[in-house]
């Protein structure tokens, strides 16, 4: 395991620990599977910290991370049921708590954990130990400006569309990083931009299709959603 420094030029968001409650630890079964996630128990504190309120000053920053997400729970089963080959390489983007690279590790993928904020990074490394895998990497990232050399056969998100503002540059970046003939595979609840997302991966010339999908905690609410299969020919 390791964690990538921060691009030159960029400060990029480290939520305070103190910032949100206790830590606690969650079962989530996908698919007859059992897998165990570690999350903040009070994630709406997070909104009322000085260090989160400058973050959003600074570049309209939220830490969506905080929470398990119903699109996280949608994008694990996906994984489960695709038939990868060993040892491939899969980044997530916008990982938070990390779940779906957690699941892409128990296929025998070889994951980089990506996200926005560093806290959400240790939680990701902290749940993916917690599940009995160490062959990861983390990576500090902005879509924005991704490292020029970082290029994957497999890219991972699950819900990344939460303003029309985020669409483009989580295109790019998917356009930058995915390898030719690679997939992505993106969940989302089918939020007001998803229209605006598949306008964007047309326009950007990436081919995709889309399939329902549900998920929900146990005895709990079932949220409806969609999955991506997204591909760049070149």
């Amino acid at each position: 395991m390791s964690i990538a420094s921060k691009p030159a030029g960029f400060l990029l968001p480290e939520t305070p620990v103190e910032a949100f409650g206790p830590v606690v630890r969650d079962q989530v079964f996908l698919e007859g599977r059992t897998f165990l996630v570690e999350h903040p128990s009070e994630s709406d504190r997070l909104l009322d910290h000085p260090a989160v309120r400058a973050a959003f000053a600074v570049d309209e920053y939220l830490p969506y991370w905080a929470d398990l997400w119903p699109a996280a729970r949608m994008l694990g089963k996906a994984i489960l049921k695709e038939p990868w080959t060993p040892g491939l390489h899969a980044l997530e983007i916008g990982c938070g708590l990390g779940l779906p690279g957690i699941v892409a590790l128990s296929m025998g993928l070889r994951v980089t954990f990506s996200d926005y904020d560093a806290t959400a990074l240790r939680f990701a490394g902290d749940n993916a130990r917690l599940n009995g895998f160490d062959n990861f990497d983390l990576l500090q990232l902005d879509w924005r400006s991704p490292p020029a050399d970082l290029r994957v056969p497999v890219v991972l998100g699950s819900d990344l569309v939460y303003e029309i503002r985020s669409v483009a540059p989580l295109v790019g970046l998917i356009k930058k990083v995915l390898e030719p003939g690679g997939l992505c595979l993106l969940t989302d609840q089918d939020r007001v931009p998803s229209q605006h997302l598949r306008d964007c991966l047309t326009a950007e010339g990436m081919t995709f299709t889309t399939q329902f999908m549900r998920a929900g905690e146990p005895g709990g609410r079932r949220v409806k959603g969609s999955l991506y299969r997204i591909r760049h020919q070149s």
